[in-house]
């Protein structure tokens, strides 16, 4: 694709064994994607929000996954991302809460599971946190509670080596959008790679992956929205709603939290997965083998694996399929 041209936001609509439909919630149009082949009508919801710099396809493994075990399962293109609206405005903690808590009701649905990477993750928190009766439980991959990931980057050097940097360089305006979608997006490609396991990052998979990123990237306003979900964090910190949205997310979430981390992630650091424990009383920890930053992606099995079985041992529900991430 050539440098001078733009991707059209219909573009990451792939073909695949799922629909892709548009769902109004909170204002703006959502473009979501759902697996084909789940079985009942009343499956229970799982939502899969993505994580910065990403957009739906990050999750076609849990998609057709999770579908084929009883699951109504739908990926999103979060706000500003992909082929979903890009308002100008509507990038912080609280807005986007509401808008996964209105893409529930807009599906038809009371509640959900949320599944979130990363930034997407943090999604997953605060919508736990402000709207908890729509939320029956989270998994979170590569995504520490937002409080705790604040504590460990003011507090441990290491962690704020591989996180504090490239957060602090899209504060500058104008600038970032230019880094992330010159050469055809290289930068997101640069990023994945040095955060995912050496050994996926070889396969044919990866390169795969890195192209469709780094043309969702390029799609008009992706890369603006996506930074601005990051000035946010930075920016309100030193403003009221920031404070109070920090003080409202340090409620303990009383759900079941389900928290994986790719055993080679050099982004996420162990000690910063660990910690936030009061903040989730009823969390279990999984640690995915031959995975980094990216596990879903990266040994997709296994995390499936993990999200439909670990939260049905843990309330010992046996048979059905919806015991797992949902149990009844």
């Amino acid at each position: 694709m050539s440098s001078n041209s733009f991707p059209d936001p219909s573009s990451v609509r792939f073909g695949g064994p799922w629909a892709h439909r548009d769902v109004h919630a909170n204002g703006i149009r959502f473009h979501v994607v759902e697996a084909d082949d789940t079985e009942h009508a009343d499956a229970p919801l799982v939502l899969l929000l993505h994580g910065f710099a990403d957009f739906w396809w990050s999750w076609r493994h849990q998609l057709t996954g999770l579908a084929a075990q009883g699951y109504r399962t739908v990926a999103v293109d979060l706000r500003g991302y992909g082929d979903t609206d890009k308002p100008p405005r509507g990038y912080d903690g609280w807005t986007l809460a509401g808008d996964v808590a209105g893409l529930i009701r807009a599906l038809g649905h009371t509640e959900a599971t949320l599944v979130g990477h990363a930034e997407g993750g943090l999604v997953c928190w605060a919508t736990a946190v402000l709207h908890p009766r729509l939320v029956r439980s989270i998994a979170l991959v590569s995504s520490p509670h937002p409080a705790a990931l604040k504590s460990a980057v003011l507090r441990d050097s290491a962690q704020r080596a591989t996180w504090l940097p490239e957060f602090l360089r899209y504060q500058l305006p104008r600038y970032p959008e230019h880094v992330l979608t010159r050469r055809d997006g290289a930068e997101v490609e640069r990023l994945l790679r040095a955060r995912v396991s050496e050994s996926w990052s070889r396969t044919a998979e990866f390169t795969e992956t890195a192209a469709r990123m780094r043309a969702a990237i390029r799609i008009p306003g992706a890369a603006h929205s996506a930074l601005e979900y990051q000035r946010w964090a930075f920016r309100s910190q030193w403003r009221p709603d920031g404070k109070r949205f920090m003080a409202t997310m340090r409620t303990p979430v009383g759900i079941p939290v389900l928290g994986l981390r790719g055993e080679h992630d050099p982004y996420l650091l162990p000690t910063t997965f660990h910690r936030g424990a009061r903040l989730s009383p009823d969390r279990t920890l999984v640690a995915i083998p031959d995975a980094g930053h990216y596990a879903h992606q990266e040994n997709p099995a296994r995390v499936n694996e993990v999200l439909t079985t670990r939260w049905r041992e843990q309330n010992g529900v046996n048979g059905s399929p919806q015991g797992g991430l949902v149990s009844p």
